[in-house]
């Protein structure tokens, strides 16, 4: 009775042990996050991730064998393993492209700008002249395929006659500006507290997205963008 007790203990130790130690990549993934957004890349040492994951700087070393290693994996976490899904859900789209749009902002904003996630891209703005290897890293994995999926909503736009021809190498800039620009007021100005940098973030893509629409509508319909 006893060997089968401290054989059953010593199971249930180990089986906990195995539980925490696959819990471990996601722990230091979620505290490399928020350090790298509170502190920025060049600022946020190892064994501060370390520690406020709860492991030591070594374990830490385990699983992402430097730090620039571990921010690309913070990266591919939060917004270059996103891509999939996203383009899933274009292909899988049957609506009018308006409203595609409208949609595809609205989403961008609660899954990526108002999370942490929306960080990483100001990071990147202030910090990639000096970590060029990590730029051309998050031009590679998160820039281009989002140039490229919103390309292809401008496309369909365009396919389908709800939008007239347009540059698309520069519209896709048009669709880009509002949410670096929020992006970048949420964690500057807008992290400050201060009532006059308050700017709502679903308001102002409501406005955004149809300044876009009105633009992007073709002449002779009089400038109202409607779905077929």
């Amino acid at each position: 009775m006893i060997t089968k007790i401290l054989s059953d203990t010593c199971a249930k130790v180990h089986a906990k042990r195995e539980r925490r130690k696959e819990a471990r990549p996601g722990e230091l993934l979620a505290a490399a996050l928020e350090l790298f957004v509170e502190k920025g890349f060049a600022a946020t040492r190892a064994e501060e991730v370390a520690h406020r994951a709860g492991v030591s700087k070594g374990t830490l070393f385990l699983y992402f064998a430097s730090k620039e290693e571990l921010f690309k994996a913070v990266v591919r976490e939060n917004l270059a393993g996103r891509f999939p899904e996203w383009e899933a859900e274009f292909d899988a789209y049957t609506g009018g492209t308006p409203d595609m749009l409208r949609y595809a902002l609205k989403m961008w904003w609660q899954r990526i700008g108002a999370t942490p996630a929306s960080g990483i891209t100001k990071l990147m703005m202030s910090e990639a002249v000096n970590f060029p290897e990590l730029a051309a890293f998050y031009e590679k994995e998160v820039i281009e395929p989002g140039r490229a999926l919103i390309r292809r909503i401008l496309q369909r736009g365009v396919d389908r006659g709800e939008f007239r021809p347009v540059n698309m190498e520069h519209a896709v800039y048009m669709v880009l500006a509002p949410m670096l620009f929020l992006m970048s007021w949420k964690h500057s100005f807008g992290a400050c507290g201060n009532r006059a940098a308050t700017v709502d973030p679903e308001k102002y893509l409501d406005v955004q997205v149809e300044t876009l629409l009105y633009g992007l509508c073709p002449r002779d319909t009089g400038g109202t963008p409607t779905s077929n």
